[in-house]
């Protein structure tokens, strides 16, 4: 991967207007989701007293909000922020706080508090893939968005870290159902603000349907846009996504079930650490260079060099070895998750951006949650090293794909070209 001339700086993308106020807005909101995962399995264990119930509680809770995402962004699509986010942020809200006043009574019901937290996270509203497409409408140029992109992407990774802290200081002074009732305010206050937000404005209803005939006029000669629009990439950008959620999903537990064979408990929480700390810097760089490769060249190579580490950490002869090998797979996770929500916002209609980045988010959490059951299966079947292999398999397949199917795109463009100017030039002979 080479690079130009370095990008613009984070700090331009702050100073575009009404960018501080409009993320600020979104990060409030959003720091409700780092903190509504480990709330509710806290809150559910405590009410019911089993362990199994809060997971199902909380799977319920995890497939709603995940594999409904698309639909929900797809009707801020179609009427507009302002209008979609206050009354799918207060359903949401109000649904979170009876589900936390139900958790507040010990004995609960397994079967009520499961519709509850499903009934909720059908309604979560979608305020990262908004974030994302109010970057769109905020910063025209590219680098910069790329930029805007790869912040985004890092304060994200902090959101869920900070929020699990929050909920463990919370709980000691507090019963655990107060981190849910604190949730649903910290959502509904952000998607207000979010929705109130003069950015907002842009994306009315109507607006940027309309704009849908200029989707594809960016394209080269001969490349005609899919249907409805969308150009070829995004089905790549979902498949290398869900391969990524894939793997990380089964890194999590794998690094736990590495630190037991090995008496390292100890290890576990910086090793989560060191992949987030690790995936922060790699978007941090990332971002602030001005890249000559294609987007999903980009995307490609650096979910595969995340997998080819992921798959050598687990040869690791010490804890703190998989400590280092884990910290530099997290290099390549938010340039990969940033490239893969660029090439949403470039393959889809304008009219379709937003849904397009929930499904690369959809497809994220997907394979993290088929990842981490998959994992569960293989430990104790294999030896821990086939494990992490095995692990690392469906992002480097997808990804490798993915880099195989983007050299044709480029090929095919070429031949394009050049026929066209060979008609061109046989056309002015004929004249």
């Amino acid at each position: 991967m080479s690079s130009s001339v370095a990008a613009p700086s984070y700090a331009a993308v702050l100073r575009t207007p009404y960018a501080c106020r409009t993320f600020g807005a979104a990060l409030l909101g959003r720091l409700s989701y780092g903190m509504v995962s480990l709330s509710l399995i806290l809150a559910v264990k405590e009410a019911t007293a089993s362990y199994a119930v809060a997971g199902g509680v909380m799977a319920v809770f995890g497939l709603t909000s995940v594999f409904l995402a698309p639909a929900r962004a797809g009707l801020v699509d179609r009427y507009g922020p302002r209008r979609v986010l206050p009354p799918m942020a207060a359903a949401y809200a109000v649904l979170l706080t009876v589900l936390a006043l139900a958790t507040a009574w010990s004995g609960a019901s397994g079967v009520l508090l499961g519709v509850l937290a499903g009934a909720a996270g059908a309604g979560a509203p979608p305020l990262g893939p908004v974030m994302r497409r109010l970057w769109s409408a905020l910063v025209s140029d590219r680098g910069l968005l790329q930029r805007a992109y790869s912040l985004d992407g890092v304060a994200e990774e902090l959101l869920f870290v900070t929020g699990p802290l929050l909920v463990g200081a919370l709980v000691k002074v507090a019963a655990p159902w107060v981190g849910l009732a604190v949730s649903a305010a910290l959502v509904w206050a952000g998607a207000l603000m979010l929705a109130a937000s003069p950015a907002a404005r842009s994306l009315g209803p109507g607006k940027a349907a309309g704009a849908s005939a200029a989707a594809s006029e960016d394209l080269p000669p001969g490349v005609t846009p899919g249907p409805q629009g969308v150009r070829p990439g995004l089905g790549q950008a979902i498949a290398v996504t869900a391969g990524l959620g894939t793997s990380l999903g089964a890194l999590d537990l794998l690094v736990i079930a590495f630190a037991d064979e090995r008496h390292a408990s100890h290890v576990v929480p910086w090793a989560l650490a060191a992949l987030s700390a690790g995936s922060a810097v790699g978007g941090l760089v990332h971002g602030s260079v001005r890249w000559r490769a294609s987007s999903r060249f980009r995307l490609s190579s650096s979910a595969l060099a995340l997998g080819l580490v992921l798959a050598v950490a687990g040869l690791s002869p010490h804890p703190q070895v998989l400590v280092v090998w884990v910290a530099l797979g997290g290099l390549f996770v938010a340039p990969a998750i940033t490239t893969a929500y660029l090439i949403a916002d470039e393959c889809a209609r304008p009219g379709a951006r937003t849904k397009a980045g929930a499904w690369v988010n959809t497809a994220f959490n997907a394979g993290s949650t088929g990842g981490t059951a998959a994992a569960g299966l293989l430990v104790g079947r294999m030896p821990l090293a086939v494990c992490f292999a095995v692990a690392a398999a469906p992002v480097v397949l997808s990804a490798a794909t993915a880099l195989d199917l983007s050299r044709r795109s480029v090929k095919d463009v070429t031949e394009s070209l050049e026929a066209a100017r060979a008609a061109g030039r046989g056309s002015v002979v004929d004249g």
